[in-house]
């Protein structure tokens, strides 16, 4: 299970499930990968700007590293203009939910139509 956290807090966390060592057949348990840039750059992490900030910078200073280029934001807005025109033709809208759910009561129907559930959010 991989897990990106964003502000505040940034990071990555990455469970993997792995063999118990030692003697006794096929045991698994599972394991973090964590990883957070205040554990990992220590001092230093208190330096870096917010994500927004650091946009900003980047347009005054004209750095365009980390902004798509015009016929990017074209080719994105072709794939997605059919999708919003097949949900205005049908009434449909993105149904909201609340923050660190698992997404509105139809996401887990898709699952539990097939006998599945989604993995369960922990904060």
């Amino acid at each position: 299970m991989l897990v990106i956290r964003l502000q505040p807090n940034e990071g990555m966390n990455l469970m993997m499930m792995i063999k118990e060592p030692g003697p006794g057949g096929m045991r698994l348990m599972q394991v973090p990968l964590d990883m957070s840039f205040a554990d990992a750059l220590g001092a230093d992490a208190e330096d870096i700007p917010d994500a927004y900030e650091r946009l900003i910078m980047d347009v005054i200073r004209g750095n365009q590293t980390l902004f798509m280029r015009g016929d990017e934001v074209e080719a994105a807005w072709a794939w997605a203009d059919p999708i919003i025109a097949g949900w205005e033709g049908r009434g449909d809208r993105p149904q909201g939910y609340d923050p660190g759910s698992s997404g509105p009561e139809d996401a887990l129907m898709l699952m539990h139509r097939d006998g599945r559930r989604w993995r369960e959010i922990k904060g």
